[in-house]
């Protein structure tokens, strides 16, 4: 039965107030979710224009998001050289990457003796790895470096020095290993938050798999190997992620532990001071040498974003599962 003509309006008026506030919700969305993207895209945005304005673009101030001229071959090849882009990847993956991967796999066997097993002091460890997540390394940065320098375990070298003369405590500062041995004994860079992630996981494993590797005569080590390692992709692959943009962003420790063949983030902090010795950077106010800083971050920032790229599929679906929250 076909509706009268005089109900038509009635009905139009009945869906618009059904439609409308679904509407009005969407386009609210729909801003907060642009408004809060730009806040985050706008400095990739600006960093990518800058670097690819040319120094006569810089003249004109009104052309911000398409300058009137662009010269991004000259910018990059300044900054690729000025930064000595090849040798100082090669030095973040000899300590960085090296180091990060290190600490994976370090807090996930310290994790696990702390998720899976009840000693006596456990307690008493876990408070000592939340003040390990309190503590900022600039407290306990130059104590490292004077350990390092004259490296010893509990005093034995020390001891031979004074009584032989002869100091055989090594300088591990400028070597790999200044940046090995801290990823080796899970305390390394925020090595206690990698620490908690894996616990959070650990706890949340079925019990069951483990006893019954136990009743099959499986020791501790076994057992981790093969099954609670092999259950951990997920929050392995977090943490993978998490470590690797750490150490990457990381120059802190590479500005105290090493004189030379410094890595990227080094090389980046380095960048304005380097630009001005070799004439780029005559004056702190001119406007076109930002062109050579922004391309440098870019230069810096490429290797990560290509390997979120590569993850990020799987980075959420593990984060989601993880339970990371805040």
């Amino acid at each position: 039965m076909q509706a009268k003509s005089s109900d038509l309006p009635r009905v139009n008026v009945e869906r618009f107030r059904r439609s409308a506030p679904a509407a009005l919700g969407f386009c609210f969305r729909l801003i907060i979710l642009i408004a809060v993207g730009f806040v985050i895209l706008y400095p990739l945005f600006y960093m990518v224009v800058t670097s690819l304005v040319s120094r006569t673009g810089f003249f004109n101030s009104t052309r911000v998001w398409i300058p009137e001229s662009i010269s991004p071959l000259e910018n990059y090849r300044v900054a690729f050289d000025v930064m000595q882009y090849l040798a100082s990847l090669r030095s973040t993956l000899l300590y960085e990457i090296v180091s990060a991967l290190i600490e994976v796999c370090a807090c996930a066997v310290t994790a696990y003796g702390f998720s899976r097993f009840r000693f006596k002091g456990r307690s008493l460890l876990i408070g000592v790895l939340f003040l390990t997540i309190l503590v900022p390394d600039m407290m306990v940065i130059i104590p490292r470096v004077a350990t390092y320098s004259k490296m010893d375990v509990l005093g034995i070298l020390g001891l031979v020095a004074k009584t032989t003369g002869v100091d055989l405590r090594p300088n591990l500062l400028g070597s790999p290993l200044a940046f090995y041995l801290p990823s080796l004994f899970s305390m390394g860079l925020r090595s206690g938050i990698l620490i908690f992630i894996y616990m959070q996981f650990f706890n949340g494993l079925p019990k069951e798999l483990e006893e019954a590797a136990w009743i099959d005569g499986a020791g501790p080590f076994r057992t981790f190997l093969s099954i609670a390692l092999p259950s951990s992709g997920v929050v392995i692959l977090t943490v993978v992620v998490f470590s690797l943009i750490w150490h990457w962003n990381d120059y802190l420790l590479c500005s105290m532990y090493l004189s030379d063949n410094y890595p990227l983030a080094m090389q980046l902090d380095m960048l304005p001071n380097n630009l001005s010795l070799l004439g780029y950077y005559l004056n702190e106010n001119q406007p076109e040498t930002l062109a050579y800083q922004m391309a440098g971050c870019v230069l810096f920032v490429t290797p990560m974003l290509l390997v979120y790229m590569v993850l990020q599929r799987w980075f959420i679906e593990s984060i989601d599962r993880v339970g990371i929250t805040g």
